[in-house]
């Protein structure tokens, strides 16, 4: 197993896995992938998982201003973080989670967040078998105020 930063011939596989995490949204993956590539972005940072050649994890690092029961600002962020189900519980998604601790230390963080769906018990176990303490649950709440009259938007927040 190899943890490495991301490069330009990785985007088809992030792409891939992007959608494997966060299903539903291939044509975002796609524009904010070739936006990373395309603009040379420096955040968020990406670090892939590559066993036998093949990208089969990753771990997007952001840096947000505030991020629950942190002291400090930017906080380094754990946006996202995969590994193919047929290769969990083999220390891959540690490792990633390490090389993205290992680059905040260096840069003079003293302190790292994530999160996970209040559903989303394996993410949640996972962190908890990392050392990561459970900071606060949030239930979000939607009411529609006439039936039907708004669904979401892809590029525009309804009328005000």
């Amino acid at each position: 197993m190899k943890i490495r930063k991301i490069v330009e011939r990785d985007r088809a596989d992030w792409v891939r896995l992007r959608d494997a995490l966060w299903p539903a949204s291939l044509s975002d993956h796609e524009a904010e992938t070739a936006d990373y590539f395309g603009n040379r972005l420096e955040v968020p940072v990406v670090f892939v998982a590559e066993v036998d050649g093949s990208v089969i994890g990753f771990l997007e690092l952001e840096f947000r201003k505030y991020a629950a029961g942190c002291t400090s600002s930017p906080v380094p962020f754990i946006e996202g973080w995969y590994v193919e189900p047929g290769r969990q519980r083999r220390g891959i998604g540690r490792a990633l989670v390490e090389a993205a601790e290992a680059l905040a230390l260096s840069a003079g963080y003293h302190e790292i967040a994530s999160d996970a769906g209040i559903d989303n018990a394996g993410g949640i176990a996972a962190h908890r078998a990392l050392g990561y303490e459970e900071i606060e649950r949030v239930v979000s709440f939607r009411r529609a105020l006439r039936p039907n009259a708004w669904k979401p938007a892809t590029s525009s927040p309804p009328p005000g």
